[in-house]
């Protein structure tokens, strides 16, 4: 069934901007290397090559703030940082598309009496994996607890558990936030394991993290936080996906 875009989120290190984004591609390629011999028939015979990702936005410039598509692009220029994009929103559940990439490029306005616009290119550096939002973006923490267990199926050998970490915005003082993935062989998580544990975090950013290539025969998947500080509160989406 065809999809009409409507609402994109964007999560780009430790800044949200998706309500400064008109217009978001990813794409995903593997170099085609040419194996034709005397004994191909004829037809021409490829193997995949390495693979790249990239992720593409723009829309309108805005500044003055962390937060703001200016100040976050100049921060992460030329850096590496989790990125998550949701053609949808951001619901635990949701579709999740989510890499480690570096912020390649970045344009920014236009002629006289033109909405300022801004334009960005951010290129992978790890796979671009097919996942699910596991903690909203909108959900304000203040204290420690687990997420809802999501259904992503076992993760064979070689394959990895990758998960994104965008920590959007701190409050407090001395606020401290450690978010870790645990995994379980039924939806209620009586017997969690530890997978994946972010360092702490007590101001806007994000990390990026996969396990070691080991099987892992569990399927449910569940966030975890630790929250510590006086009146700490913290926002954050997380993402996770099996590639």
């Amino acid at each position: 069934m065809s999809q009409i875009l409507t609402d994109v989120r964007l999560f780009a290190v430790g800044a949200d901007l998706s309500g400064n984004s008109n217009k978001v591609e990813l794409g995903a390629e593997h170099e085609e290397k040419d194996v034709t011999n005397y004994r191909s028939k004829g037809w021409k015979e490829v193997l995949g090559g390495i693979g790249s990702a990239e992720i593409s936005g723009e829309g309108q410039w805005e500044a003055g703030d962390p937060s703001k598509v200016d100040d976050a692009s100049w921060a992460q220029l030329g850096g590496l940082g989790p990125w998550t994009v949701c053609p949808g929103e951001a619901t635990v559940g949701a579709l999740a598309y989510l890499t480690s990439a570096m912020r390649a490029d970045y344009k920014l306005l236009d002629a006289v009496g033109e909405v300022a616009p801004w334009a960005g290119t951010a290129k992978s550096s790890w796979p671009l994996v097919r996942g699910q939002i596991a903690h909203p973006p909108g959900t304000a923490r203040t204290a420690s607890g687990s997420g809802t267990a999501l259904q992503l199926g076992a993760v064979p050998a070689g394959a990895r558990l990758y998960a994104a970490l965008h920590v959007l915005s701190a409050a407090g003082t001395t606020p401290s936030l450690t978010v870790a993935i645990e995994s379980d062989d039924a939806v209620g998580m009586a017997t969690p394991t530890s997978r994946l544990t972010f360092a702490a975090a007590s101001a806007p950013g994000g990390q990026i993290l996969r396990t070691s290539g080991a099987a892992i025969t569990d399927t449910y998947y569940r966030a975890t936080w630790t929250v510590s500080g006086t009146g700490p509160s913290f926002l954050f989406a997380l993402s996770l996906g099996i590639r």
